[in-house]
């Protein structure tokens, strides 16, 4: 997926179109609007591999973990995006997309947490699992090389949660929160996007190369077997 100058353009102009509407949303998932139908056909075309009926029924055998996780990863991205903003000061284009996305997250954070305290669903220890990690591993360690890597990344870990969302709403015995997955796909299919435009503007070169490198680690991630079920781990050994 090549990025120019102008896709960043139209980008940023679609992203403050939708901050506008993400600023009248509620952390109370019962105030949320009813969710538009996604065109997921991009999400698709960029992941390398789909989510697997092992994946889905052990999901569906588990939800309080997905759900727990899943508040884990919008926190996480939170944090990812907030080192990004200390980290990478000179790009006015990369904090203001940032600072967004955090508010983003942290909005998804705090609806997730109120969707566990509506169950009853009292907070575990959860570790992190190899999915993450086994992306980062790759990471070049140079600038802005290693910058461009991380964006890339955080592309890879959106559209999968775009998929996972749109996956596990089609399956789950539980109206209110297939509900909940719907609407997270607007933003979470326009975040992957953010991603690569960013990169794409950061990097020295093109990035085509590097994104069909993470598409290739990442798709392994999804499709091996894998010990832990997480929200983003693979299939289930």
């Amino acid at each position: 997926m090549t990025i120019t100058t102008q896709n960043l353009a139209t980008l940023t102009q679609n992203n403050d179109a939708d901050q506008d509407s993400t600023q009248e949303d509620s952390v109370d998932i019962a105030q949320l609007r009813t969710p538009l139908k996604v065109d997921l056909s991009p999400i698709y075309e960029f992941l390398g591999a789909r989510t697997t009926q092992a994946w889905v029924d052990a999901a569906l055998a588990d939800l309080p973990l997905i759900i727990q996780d899943h508040a884990n990863c919008e926190k996480k991205a939170a944090g990812t995006a907030m080192n990004l903003i200390f980290r990478y000061e000179f790009s006015y284009d990369l904090q203001r997309k940032l600072a967004q996305l955090i508010r983003e997250e942290m909005l998804h954070y705090e609806q997730v947490l109120g969707i566990m305290n509506e169950r009853g669903q009292a907070w575990k220890y959860l570790s992190a699992g190899r999915y993450a990690k086994g992306m980062l591993k790759h990471k070049r360690t140079y600038e802005p090389a290693a910058m461009v890597d991380v964006l890339i990344i955080g592309a890879f870990i959106e559209a999968r949660s775009c998929e996972r969302f749109a996956t596990l709403a089609e399956v789950i015995n539980d109206e209110r929160l297939a509900k909940y997955y719907r609407y997270l796909l607007k933003s979470e299919s326009r975040h992957f996007e953010d991603y690569l435009a960013l990169a794409q503007s950061l990097a020295e070169d093109n990035i085509d190369e590097r994104v069909a490198f993470f598409k290739e680690v990442e798709a392994e991630l999804i499709s091996s077997p894998d010990s832990e079920l997480r929200f983003h781990s693979g299939n289930p050994a």
